[in-house]
């Protein structure tokens, strides 16, 4: 199994980052930083496709880019873009971006594109707010059969283009999504029937968008490990307030969190999985030393399965 970094954290001195996953522009800060990143056993990272100039990317700069994170020690090696594709006023757009990002994982030669097919809320009164409640905008209890063929022939269109260009298209368990835990995610796998769409099964999006999980993370790592092609792993302690209908989450390094880990590992292991665990790690503090914690603990329990 390989370590991709999935970072949710980028500032490293002298550089401050805007939103979670910028990364250092400035070119000894920036080499610092991804050697930081390879030193901790991470093969490569996830970049979102405007790191490559979104919609305005060329051949000619993505592959620039992507040669400079390699002289770093850091290839990217999974690209996310995307967002919902049956909602009228922005699924357009959404599968837009996929296609871009398709587009340039070819130039640079990255073998996935991971794509969760999140929405906002149709109207502001069924803004559930970002996780935690009973109830969530855009899950699969909201959605409706024609909202799941839809998704699913656009993911097939999609991933035909990533086909031909050597790629995969993985869909991630997330929140806000039509695909927000196992049977909606097998549902859409099943519609879209692809060789090339296949599924991210993140435990802690599972976790992290009810009040109370609708299933168990062993429950949904072992109904999709078989059917998985990238996998992103955090780990999360939840507070629930029954009297509030609400539960509140901190995201933790994998060995402190709520998820087990041990077992989410011996279920990919078992399913002959050997794409990469991307890391999402910790988004306060000292980034780099938590997520090393996490790639030891990791590398500890693959050392077992391997034996």
């Amino acid at each position: 199994m390989k370590l991709c970094y999935a970072f949710r954290r980028g500032t490293f001195y002298p550089f401050m980052a805007g939103a979670a996953w910028d990364i250092p522009r400035d070119p000894k800060t920036r080499t610092e930083y991804l050697g930081k990143v390879n030193d901790i056993g991470f093969d490569g990272i996830e970049l979102g496709f405007d790191a490559f100039g979104g919609f305005e990317a060329t051949e000619e700069r993505a592959s620039e880019f992507q040669a400079v994170l390699k002289d770093a020690g850091a290839p990217c090696v999974a690209i996310r873009a995307g967002g919902g594709l049956c909602q009228p006023n922005v699924a357009a757009e959404n599968r837009q971006k996929l296609e871009k990002a398709v587009e340039i994982a070819g130039w640079i030669g990255v073998g996935v594109v991971n794509t969760a097919l999140g929405s906002p809320p149709r109207d502001a009164t069924l803004d559930t707010g970002p996780s935690g409640e009973r109830s969530s905008h855009g899950s699969s209890a909201l959605a409706t059969e024609e909202d799941f063929i839809r998704t699913a022939q656009a993911l097939r269109e999609v991933g035909n283009q990533a086909g031909a260009i050597g790629a995969d298209i993985t869909i991630e368990v997330h929140q806000h999504s039509i695909a927000d835990n196992s049977w909606s995610t097998l549902h859409l796998l099943e519609l879209t029937d692809s060789d090339h769409v296949f599924a991210n099964p993140d435990l802690g999006n599972v976790l992290w968008t009810y009040e109370e999980p609708e299933e168990t993370t062993e429950e949904c790592i072992t109904a999709l490990a078989a059917h998985s092609k990238y996998w992103h792993c955090k780990s999360l302690q939840r507070l629930h307030i029954p009297e509030l209908s609400h539960s509140y989450f901190i995201r933790t390094a994998l060995p402190d969190g709520d998820i087990d880990y041990r077992f989410a590992l011996s279920a990919m292991h078992e399913a002959g999985y050997d794409g990469y665990f991307a890391l999402e790690g910790t988004n306060t503090g000292d980034q780099l030393h938590k997520d090393k914690r996490s790639v030891d603990y990791v590398k500890g329990i693959l050392a077992e399965l391997e034996d």
